[in-house]
This record gives C-alpha cells, structure tokens and sequence, in this order.
C-alpha cells in the first residue's frame, strides 16, 4: 500500500519518525553529557578510537537514516502490514538508549558489551524484516549495523583495557 510522498499522512509519518528517533538521541545525549566530560576522558582507549567529534556527527547521520527507513516501510508497507517491523524497530531503539544508559550512565561497559550484542541483533533483524517490506529502508540500516559492529569492538577494548 504505497502512499504519496507528499500527502500529509505521509508527512506525518516522517515527522513522527524523525520526532521518536531524535527523542531517543536526545535521552541518550543527556544521559551521556556529564560522564563524557568526566568519566570517558579517564578511561584508557584503543588506538582506533574515533576524535570525540566524530560521535555527534556520526550518530546524528545514523538517527536520520533510521527514522527514514522505518518511515520508507511505512509508506511502503502502510502500518497494518508492517507493525511487526516497526515493533522491532521500536524495541532497537530502546535498546540503543539502554547502552547508553548503561555504558555512560552506569559506567558500566561489561553490562554495556552484554547489551550492545543483543542490539547488534535487534538491528540485523530490523533489517531482515525491513527489506521484507522495502529493500532501500534495510538498505539504510547497513551503516548503523557497521557503526554499531565497531561499536561492539570499541566498547569491548575498553572493557578489556580498563579493568573494574
């Protein structure tokens, strides 16, 4: 069930994804404020750690890209029929909050690592069930899926280099 791009329902469904993911940068923004400036600059990093710059612009693209892939399966496959993408999209997006919360939050990355491979799960499957419905929005999930697989990567090296 395509929609017109521009009809307002479809407007509003981009509006209401770029609204539920850029909430879910927001929390994860503040969650991450404080401890970013104090508790990160501590910790001893791998030699491939991106500049800290990096991150904002990084996840801002990535934000964007998810909230037009799930917005692209709606209109594609209108919300009935794609509830269940949408649900799991939903549950990923709760889940990369949930890192935060427990990396700069809790300063916590052995519970974060634990997390961050259920997340890396959630996307993959986000993906297999987006391109079920629209093959661009999995396609715009890929560089999430890899910033998040070297995610996993740095967020194990931290671990491992400093010890609780």
């Amino acid at each position: 069930m395509r929609h017109p791009v521009l009809s307002l329902p479809s407007l509003g469904a981009l509006a209401l994804s770029l609204v539920a993911c850029f909430a879910i940068s927001g929390l994860g923004g503040a969650i991450t404020a404080g401890p970013v400036k104090s508790w990160y600059p501590t910790l001893v990093k791998p030699a491939l750690t991106p500049p800290d710059l990096a991150f904002p612009i990084v996840w801002t693209l990535l934000y964007a890209l998810m909230a037009i892939a799930a917005w692209l399966v709606w209109r594609s496959a209108g919300l009935h029929r794609a509830r269940g993408a949408l649900v799991l999209f939903g549950v990923q997006l709760l889940l990369n909050l949930s890192w935060s919360v427990l990396f700069f939050g809790l300063q916590r990355p052995d519970l974060a690592l634990a997390e961050i491979a259920i997340l890396w799960a959630a996307i993959a499957a986000t993906a297999i069930q987006f391109w079920r419905h629209d093959r661009r929005a999995a396609l715009l999930l890929v560089p999430y899926l890899a910033w998040v697989s070297f995610a996993v990567w740095l967020n194990a090296a931290i671990w491992w280099l400093n010890p609780a």
